[in-house]
């Protein structure tokens, strides 16, 4: 099983407002940049947008390694809240973590907090690419 790691970030100007998203992939020596926005969501929506397509963006089944500075996406899967969601209902964003949940599925997916705006070049890369993404909208 092929070995990815992969950096996301998503940033909105206001909160709802336009909002940007990004990922870079990482498979051995090659890496991949990508990114997208919306004129209208929230940062959490950019958050989850972020996983969604990084994970979507691969051909097979990999084992991943998702790094985010998303306390709400990374406590989910360590906490298992999605467990009492599936059961009881989603409070917010129900299309993005049903989607994510299905993609999560297809993998071996590990989450890692990073702090954001720190040290973490990756991490602050994608930033760059999340916030640029909301000045081409």
């Amino acid at each position: 099983m092929k070995e990815v790691m992969i950096y996301t970030d998503g940033a909105c100007s206001g909160n709802p407002g336009p909002g940007g998203w990004a990922a870079i992939l990482i498979y051995g020596a090659h890496q991949k940049e990508i990114s997208g926005g919306e004129k209208e969501t929230t940062n959490n929506r950019m958050e989850l947008t972020a996983v969604i397509e990084a994970l979507k963006a691969l051909k097979e089944p990999c084992r991943v390694k998702v790094y985010s500075d998303s306390a709400y996406i990374v406590n989910c899967f360590h906490q298992k809240w999605y467990e009492k969601w599936e059961r009881t209902g989603f409070k917010k964003n129900e299309d993005l973590w049903r989607e994510l949940l299905r993609l999560v599925r297809q993998h071996d997916v590990e989450f890692i907090k990073v702090k954001g705006h720190s040290d973490v070049e990756l991490n602050n890369r994608c930033d760059e690419l999340a916030r640029a993404a909301i000045t081409r909208l």
